[in-house]
């Protein structure tokens, strides 16, 4: 039912797409592969990574999204969940998931992306989810426009941010997962309460019955397992706002400690590409051989992904993909003929509409966030 009803919908809602490119040939197989196929970061709390290589369709199934948590599961129940909003609004209110069915409904395709993703990568090395390339995503979610639900409650002039918790509790003192909203990106159309993930009811690891959808923005914004909103006139003082997920002012050098005084908070992600195919390391036959990957720009859209197959010396543009949402990635392809057998080093630099490129080096910082070096694999071509 959800599945047939997320077909209807979707050529609606997302111009220029259609079932099949939502949903390849190869959608029924993919959707009953087990997270078992996924990295495990950590099993508790869960946190798994998607192989890259497993990244092959514009929509990723659900099966093989990344999964982020910051504690443990929680136990969730949709007879007894409610969402509490209160705060700086002229009425409180206690939503069950039917109130939220029952309000105009909305689907946006939004890639997903852990601020971690890539932190393996720095040098020195930085504390925390060992990330490589596969802490990214793209689905399409369905629910309401936060917006809606806060005009419901009537949100006052002084409300400034909107704190989002969730079910998900830390272990003894630990302190609550709580993230800071700023209310124009609260009150943004684009910005959902998502109650179906890819046509089906979200899945428990992504945030069963609801989790928030902030597109363009890196994932913890996206609060799983939504349980509370409240308007506020001040930021929130926790620390997963004050100390967490924050960027150095300007650049530092490797291995410099920086106050929390000296950082800004962590939004938008950077413009990134990400080549899925070959595989690093991969033994192919000189004959024409795809490049593919994504690229995505957080708050921008792709404008060009460049690939170059002799280690950055020369680069070719490669043809982007139909398949185009604002705030999802874009596929690219490129066909390389390599003029004789050897081992190359293939890279991908995606470019997005304000002229934005990705750098040959990140900057580093001591989270570890935003890694968005020009992506390279090595490929060994026989004769």
């Amino acid at each position: 039912m959800y599945r047939r009803a997320f077909l209807d919908t979707i050529g609606r809602v997302i111009p220029g797409a259609t079932a099949a490119a939502l949903l390849p040939p190869a959608a029924a197989a993919q959707q009953a592969v087990s997270k078992a196929r996924l990295i495990v970061r950590s099993p508790r709390p869960e946190d798994l990574e998607t192989p890259v290589h497993l990244l092959t369709s514009w929509i990723t199934p659900n099966d093989l999204f990344y999964v982020r948590s910051h504690f443990d599961t929680p136990s969730v129940e949709e007879r007894s969940w409610t969402l509490r909003v209160d705060g700086e609004v002229e009425g409180a209110l206690q939503l069950t998931l039917a109130d939220l069915r029952g309000l105009p409904s909305v689907t946006q395709v939004v890639t997903l992306e852990c601020a971690g993703n890539g932190r393996a990568f720095f040098d020195p090395p930085v504390a925390g989810v060992q990330w490589e390339r596969g802490a990214v995503g793209t689905a399409a979610w369905t629910g309401v426009r936060l917006a809606d639900v806060l005009r419901r409650a009537g949100v006052r002039a002084s409300a400034r941010y909107l704190w989002l918790d969730g079910a998900d509790r830390g272990p003894g003192r630990a302190p609550d997962f709580i993230r800071s909203l700023p209310i124009d990106k609260a009150m943004d159309s684009d910005t959902l309460l998502a109650y179906e993930m890819n046509g089906e009811p979200l899945p428990l690891s992504h945030g069963f019955p609801l989790r928030a959808i902030v597109p363009g923005w890196e994932g913890a914004h996206s609060i799983k397992w939504l349980t509370h909103i409240q308007a506020s006139a001040r930021d929130h003082d926790g620390p997963f706002v004050q100390a967490g997920y924050r960027y150095p002012r300007r650049p530092v050098p490797p291995g410099t400690l920086v106050p929390a005084s000296d950082t800004v908070p962590l939004r938008a992600m950077p413009v990134k590409s990400l080549i899925t195919a070959p595989a690093d390391n991969a033994a192919v036959m000189r004959e024409g051989i795809p490049v593919t990957g994504f690229a995505w720009a957080g708050d921008g859209e792709i404008r060009r992904v460049d690939v170059s197959t002799d280690g950055g010396r020369t680069w070719a543009e490669a043809a982007l993909g139909r398949d185009r949402a604002r705030y999802a990635w874009r596929r690219f392809e490129y066909v390389w003929r390599p003029p004789d057998a050897g081992s190359y080093v293939v890279m991908s630099r995606a470019t997005d509409g304000r002229g934005r490129t990705q750098p040959i080096v990140s900057e580093w910082n001591p989270a570890g966030y935003v890694w968005n070096a020009i992506d390279a694999v090595r490929v060994n071509v026989g004769a």
